[in-house]
């Protein structure tokens, strides 16, 4: 059974991105998270990395698409 909840440091694994961007995903607003417990740990929700990745597939379709519409002027 897949846990509910990742730390920062297997979420920075399955993006391919060093903890310290995946910490700032968290601090920006880009990727929801949570702390628990007394040293107040990040964690993230697994369904919060798929809904992230969806938003980031949309707006990497935006970026080409404009793309395409500069060059085809």
């Amino acid at each position: 059974m897949q846990p509910r909840f990742v730390p920062l440091t297997d979420v920075a694994e399955m993006l391919s991105i060093s903890a310290s961007q995946a910490y700032a995903l968290v601090r920006t607003g880009e990727l929801r998270a949570i702390k628990v417990g007394g040293r107040g740990q990040w964690r993230v929700e697994m369904t919060e990395i798929e809904s992230y990745i969806e938003r980031s597939y949309a707006a990497t379709e935006r970026v080409l698409e404009e793309e395409r519409e500069r060059t085809h002027r």
